[in-house]
């Protein structure tokens, strides 16, 4: 298809991988509750979501919310999602996914926004490490952007990939401004936490399907 070996993908995880809408939706929900806040539908936190997350909940509170607060909400959520991301599992096909562009002789590595010590086992639990050449979750704060983290993930892989032809597949708004910021392309997927009608204004292609998301990363790669 005219690619060589330094196309890259570099894959989100929660809700693009990793099939967590459930787990998220509910332990948004309990978040929620800790201040009184009616619970919200998928199709509303899709609707709603962005990052950095307190501004997600200002969209809710009609302002953002307080350090107590926010901290309060933060520490149920995570709480609330371990309990419950062990009923969760990949998102259909994306196993088969990761070992086809690997065995293709392309490169794939993962971030996400997910705390680095509990996506390592993760990942590791699901049978899938080996088709990345690197992984890294969050280190430091949850709430902020992807894109400086981006930027250190793409230093490690220095010499190994090169940015414009890279490619960032993930589920969120978030995941475009990372991609741009490094100077490599992004591909949304609409099965997590945008809605499509969110992801098109992005000005980037937004597929429905992870299958979708690698021809495009092909394409886009090529």
């Amino acid at each position: 298809m005219g690619m060589h070996a330094s196309a890259h993908i570099v894959w989100d995880w929660n809700g693009t991988l990793f099939h967590d809408n459930d787990a998220i939706i509910g332990a948004t929900n309990a978040a929620f509750a800790e201040l009184g806040l009616e619970p919200i539908t998928l199709e509303q936190y899709r609707t709603l979501y962005c990052v950095p997350v307190p501004k997600f909940y200002e969209r809710l509170l009609g302002r953002l919310p307080t350090d107590a607060e926010w901290e309060l909400m933060d520490g149920v959520f995570h709480r609330y999602y371990t309990e419950h991301r062990v009923r969760c599992a990949l998102t259909d096909g994306a196993a088969d996914l990761l070992a086809g562009w690997r065995s293709a002789g392309h490169s794939q590595s993962l971030l996400s926004m997910y705390g680095h010590e509990d996506l390592v086992p993760l990942v590791r639990g699901f049978g899938i490490e080996a088709h990345f050449i690197r992984v890294d979750g969050r280190t430091g704060p949850s709430g902020g952007s992807k894109a400086e983290h981006m930027v250190r993930h793409l230093e490690a892989l220095t010499g190994a990939v090169e940015p414009a032809r890279t490619v960032v597949i993930g589920d969120a708004a978030d995941d475009a401004v990372a991609a741009r910021h490094v100077g490599a392309r992004a591909v949304l997927y609409t099965g997590g936490s945008h809605s499509r009608a969110s992801l098109e204004s992005i000005g980037v292609p937004v597929v429905d399907t992870l299958a979708e998301a690698v021809a495009e990363a092909r394409r886009l790669a090529a």
